[in-house]
């Protein structure tokens, strides 16, 4: 399966993301196919785009209405085997951009991320695991914004240096620091 490969063609980054790549191939080995569902109310595939600015100094954010912080885009694989579109489709879906890009085609992190139980459309969410994949997507900080009002209340470019006073999640802001490296390095910075 397409996803199982770019999983394993991952090359980790420190121990974290070794334990986590070996977590979460060990639970596709027993949970299969089902792990790209939500059927899984324990565990899950999520694939996640950290959009850049092509100087690598703002990051595009999206106010999520869930969780009520500023955060990345992503998804739900939701049966799709291809972990790169769908964070290229989710990233089109909250942003209304047309003309993003992935810095490459590999994964640029793998982390095992806690979701605390939540209210979703008039429905409990227990607490769970998205096993999430992320890449690092590049777009023109000057082309149009659309706000997808059904998950998010606002979007917005916002410098690297005010990330940590925009987002309230102590662990999704050591991914994105993560990501910032891992951009800046692409280019020798």
């Amino acid at each position: 399966m397409k996803y199982i490969k770019q999983i394993n063609s991952f090359i980790p980054d420190g121990n974290q993301e070794e334990n986590d790549k070996k977590i979460i191939l060990d639970y596709i080995n027993v949970f299969g196919d089902n792990v790209l569902t939500r059927e899984n109310e324990i565990a899950h595939i999520t694939s996640s785009g950290f959009i850049l600015n092509k100087t690598f100094d703002k990051a595009l954010m999206i106010h999520h209405n869930i969780y009520k912080t500023w955060a990345w885009t992503g998804g739900h694989a939701d049966g799709d085997i291809d972990l790169l579109e769908i964070a290229l489709k989710e990233a089109n879906e909250e942003t209304g951009l047309n003309n993003i890009i992935a810095l490459n085609n590999e994964i640029s992190t793998i982390d095992i991320i806690p979701v605390w139980g939540h209210i979703k459309n008039g429905k409990y969410v227990s607490t769970h695991l998205h096993l999430n994949i992320s890449y690092i997507l590049i777009a023109d900080e000057n082309e149009k914004l659309i706000m997808n009002e059904e998950e998010t209340s606002g979007i917005k470019w916002i410098s690297i240096d005010e990330i940590e006073t925009h987002s309230n999640e102590p662990q999704l802001k050591k991914i994105y620091f993560k990501l910032i490296e891992k951009a800046r390095k692409s280019i020798g910075d």
